[in-house]
């Protein structure tokens, strides 16, 4: 049983604390103490943080097993949050858990990160036995997944894995997600006064609006979409713009289906711009692959045992959003994610229940002993 006090003062301890992407510095600095506390036979941090710009690298802890030859089990959560998650005030009304409402609560993902300490501080309290345990808390995943995708994979040996970070109350688990790519597309034009001559001028807002119009977007199929996210572009009112950029994202959790719908949108651009008088350039830039786990993967198996355990009703769902599980599995690590309660994450009305915070405590410590086992 979990120390329900203990647990909700700490969660409200953690998310008052900034962890902004680029800057978890402080947040790292308490998990790695809270980590060799309990017991980390060795704490590593990686340099995805210099790679990526940041101040902080991703966090590899190892616990050596009390029960030998079984497998390594890996739980990951990550440390940054959207903003605003400065001077967060937390507050527990009826059993739900949200800020103030001038900033995010930083339940995504900071109910994953507690969860996981728990479980780690029940293992030690209770001298409960367990096989070998990693823990990865990842930086710079929020915008991009870029701490996982920039991870030091020469520290992870774990054989198959949980991330705690997604909606949906503990038992949830999302086994398929999609792989994205980014589309940086560039139309240029020719500047010109727009009030004295702009006849001699050639706009490129113009020229990517109409591209834009009959451009592939949102819905393609079942498990494919896309999504112009933004668009930027000239200099001045009086001035015909030169250049505009546009933001383009695309999806799928078919690979060769990802593949042609990032070519089809790149094609649309560079062949619709000849009849413009513009020109353009795109880059495709991947951010992770997808990924579909089978139902009977061990990953899931256990998750499943666990909640059985507990009580916990399984749910299993593809999911439209990436997450760090995307590159864990791309690593040979079968990882499925696990929810924890977050709703309406990344606005100022996010909120958590209070009861799922301690059940994703509990989920944590059954699965390991699960793995014991």
């Amino acid at each position: 049983m979990v120390n329900k006090k203990r647990v909700l003062e700490e969660f409200m301890d953690l998310v008052q604390v900034r962890c902004s992407t680029h800057d978890e510095r402080e947040i790292a600095d308490i998990l790695k103490q809270k980590l060799q506390a309990l017991g980390a036979s060795a704490i590593h941090e990686d340099k995805a943080g210099e790679e990526l710009g940041g101040n902080t690298g991703n966090i590899v802890a190892d616990f050596a097993a009390t029960v030998p030859g079984r497998k390594t089990i890996m739980l990951t959560a990550h440390m940054d949050c959207v903003e605003p998650c400065g001077g967060i005030r937390p507050v527990l009304e009826n059993g739900v858990i949200r800020s103030q409402g001038d900033t995010i609560l930083g339940g995504d993902d900071k109910a994953g990160v507690e969860a996981i300490l728990e479980g780690l501080r029940q293992l030690q309290e209770q001298q409960i036995p367990h096989g070998p345990l990693q823990i990865v808390f990842t930086v710079s995943e929020e915008g991009g997944v870029h701490g996982s995708q920039h991870l030091d994979r020469s520290l992870l040996h774990a054989d198959y894995g949980y991330t705690f970070d997604t909606h949906g109350h503990p038992g949830y688990m999302t086994y398929a997600a999609p792989g994205k790519n980014q589309l940086l597309i560039t139309v240029r034009g020719k500047a010109a006064h727009a009030g004295v001559e702009p006849e001699k001028g050639r706009s490129a807002i113009i020229a990517a609006a109409k591209l834009l119009a009959t451009a592939p977007q949102g819905r393609i199929d079942e498990e494919t979409t896309c999504n112009a996210g933004t668009i930027t572009g000239g200099t001045a009112a009086n001035v015909v713009a030169e250049e505009c950029i546009i933001h383009y994202e695309a999806r799928s959790r078919d690979k060769d289906k990802l593949r042609k719908l990032s070519g089809d949108i790149s094609g649309h651009f560079l062949m619709g711009i000849k009849n413009t008088g513009c020109q353009a350039s795109v880059h495709i830039l991947p951010d992770y692959d997808p990924y579909t786990m089978p139902l009977d993967s061990p990953a899931i198996q256990l998750a499943r045992e666990a909640c059985a355990e507990l009580g916990f009703k399984v749910v299993l769902e593809e999911s439209g959003g990436g997450s760090d599980a995307n590159h864990f599995n791309s690593y040979g690590i079968p990882t499925v994610v696990m929810g924890v309660g977050m709703t309406d994450c990344h606005t100022t009305q996010e909120t958590l229940m209070e009861q799922d915070l301690y059940d994703s405590c509990e989920l944590v410590l059954s699965i390991i002993k699960r793995a014991a086992k």
